[in-house]
């Protein structure tokens, strides 16, 4: 069964772990071990839940090598139009850092953004089950190429492509609603701990 994908608006405004790993694919024919991987770690999550009993929780590392494959391969068999590339580094104490390679040749956009984007990231993935579980990435630093930019920056060129793609505008920063029963993340270095 093949879920309908959030827009790559959606998955680059929440920054990319949070939808990356959201929402289950089949797998393809053109699916790679790692990608693979986290195919079955998800399919096993969503088996696992049991609303009905309240149970410890389990946990499920995902490594940085398969979550990277498993992007790739989302990004080929979504044919993303907009986000061509993103890759992630996990690091100790939830630090996560990152690539984004944007590419919005041939839409209209206003002449101050660029067709073609690289944009890296450092910053700490947080969670908080306030008002059921939640997770974002709280942005520290920020680059377009090598110049440094304020979150704001980005911000206004998300709101940009959300208006050209009739897309909800979103912040970089907003909190987002973990999946299938998921209640935590974190980082170790090399490695994504799930929590369900």
């Amino acid at each position: 069964m093949r879920s309908v994908c959030p827009s790559p608006v959606l998955i680059l405004s929440c920054f990319l772990l949070l939808l990356v790993f959201c929402l289950p694919v089949e797998a393809g024919p053109q699916t790679n071990e790692d990608a693979q991987k986290v195919l079955e770690t998800i399919d096993r999550i969503q088996r696992e839940q049991d609303p009905a009993s309240e149970r410890t929780l389990r946990t499920v590392v995902v490594s940085e090598r398969e979550l990277n494959a498993y992007i790739a391969y989302r990004i080929e068999t979504e044919q993303e139009e907009i986000m061509k590339e993103l890759s992630l580094k996990l690091l100790p104490e939830n630090r996560v850092e990152g690539k984004i390679f944007i590419d919005l040749s041939g839409r209209k956009i206003p002449f101050f953004i660029k067709r073609q984007m690289d944009i890296y990231f450092a910053g700490i993935l947080e969670t908080e089950e306030t008002e059921g579980p939640k997770a974002r990435i709280r942005v520290e630093s920020l680059f377009l190429g090598e110049q440094r930019i304020q979150p704001a920056l980005l911000d206004m060129i998300i709101r940009t492509i959300a208006k050209i793609e009739n897309a909800e505008p979103m912040n970089i920063e907003d909190w987002y609603d973990l999946p299938y029963g998921i209640r935590k993340l974190e980082t170790r270095l090399g490695g994504l701990v799930v929590s369900y």
